[in-house]
Order: structure tokens, then C-alpha cells, then sequence
């Protein structure tokens, strides 16, 4: 009787198991607000098509806005390009 008990039980977990992203990053936009949960919890929303838009979302709440690695344009950010001074002969 315990057998087809724990089977049911087991059964039952599965298929209530909630389907979860295999990316951190999802969505085909640019920018992603990141944001914190009291306990210890944090999504990632990424549907902002630019800084300011999410900053306005994120104003108020436990939240930052980060550039989304996966999005299919994202660009490296270089860093500038220092010159030499002249030097005088």
C-alpha cells in the first residue's frame, strides 16, 4: 500500500512542478531590470528598450537595471582609446 501511495505522490509532484527559463536572461530586448524580493528572491524582466524606461519602472523598488548579455545586438562596451602624447624633438 506504501508502493502506489509514494507513486501517486511522486506522480502528483511532477506534474505540478512549475516550468522554469533555462536562461537568467530572457526576452529580445536590451535592457533587463533585476530586482530583489524580501527573503531572498530575484527576477529578471527583460522588455526595456532603453535605460530610461526601466529606471522609471525600477523607481521605488528593490531594483537596478543591467544591459542584457543575450540580446541579439548587445555591443561590447570598449574602452576609449588613450593616445601618446607628441613627443617634443
Amino acid at each position: 500500500m506504501r508502493i502506489p501511495a509514494l507513486a501517486i505522490w511522486a506522480t502528483i509532484a511532477v506534474l505540478a512542478a512549475a516550468p522554469t527559463q533555462a536562461q537568467t536572461y530572457g526576452g529580445n530586448a536590451p535592457i533587463c531590470l533585476q530586482r530583489w524580493y524580501w527573503g531572498g528572491g530575484e527576477t529578471f524582466y527583460c522588455g526595456y528598450s532603453s535605460m530610461a524606461q526601466c529606471h522609471a519602472n525600477a523607481s521605488g523598488l528593490s531594483a537596478m537595471c543591467v544591459t542584457n548579455p543575450y540580446f541579439a545586438n548587445a555591443q561590447v562596451p570598449r574602452e576609449p582609446a588613450y593616445r601618446q602624447p607628441r613627443r617634443a624633438y
